[in-house]
């Protein structure tokens, strides 16, 4: 397994992805008063703004992750560099961000709750890792990423009171 993909599911440890991917929009939204848009975590990384823009797209990646891999037999995914994708993040509104992510989550949970074992065993080809992944690990890479990311979060907050 590739050892990004290791690390951030590592962080899930035996938690419930479901459970972990649902708790992440009200874990943002008490958050969410204590950030500085434009305050990072540490020396040239991203700033608490620029992380939830990044939670957002990547629910919106992710989201289509999840339905070609439903429609399509092992499909090939299109990467995404999360890097150029940030670019565009200057001046978009931090409120603005969390509703985009959370209605993305709702809906993306809303079709992931109705799936069995034989479909979150469906698998997709990652090129960039080169590798063969099933819809039952994205989703726990997704909640690990989650938990990543709301610790960075939490990070700033704590810096800004």
């Amino acid at each position: 397994m590739n050892p990004y993909l290791a690390r951030i599911i590592g962080l899930l440890g035996e938690r419930d992805p479901l459970a972990c991917l649902a708790a992440t929009p009200q874990q943002l939204e008490a958050l969410l008063p204590r950030l500085e848009p434009e305050k990072s975590y540490g020396p040239g990384k991203w700033t608490a703004r620029e992380i939830v823009c990044h939670l957002a797209d990547t629910e919106l990646a992710m989201g289509f992750r999840i339905r070609q891999t439903l429609a399509v037999d092992n499909p090939t995914v299109q990467p995404f560099d999360q890097e150029a994708w940030a670019k565009r993040y200057a001046g978009l509104p931090l409120p603005l961000a969390l509703e985009t992510f959370r209605a993305l989550r709702a809906w993306n949970l809303a079709l992931v709750s109705t799936l069995g074992d034989e479909e979150l065993e469906r698998t997709y080809y990652h090129p960039e890792r080169e590798e063969w992944e099933s819809l039952r690990m994205l989703l726990r890479f997704v909640a690990g990423h989650d938990l990543n990311h709301l610790a960075q979060l939490e990070q700033i907050a704590k810096e800004t009171v």
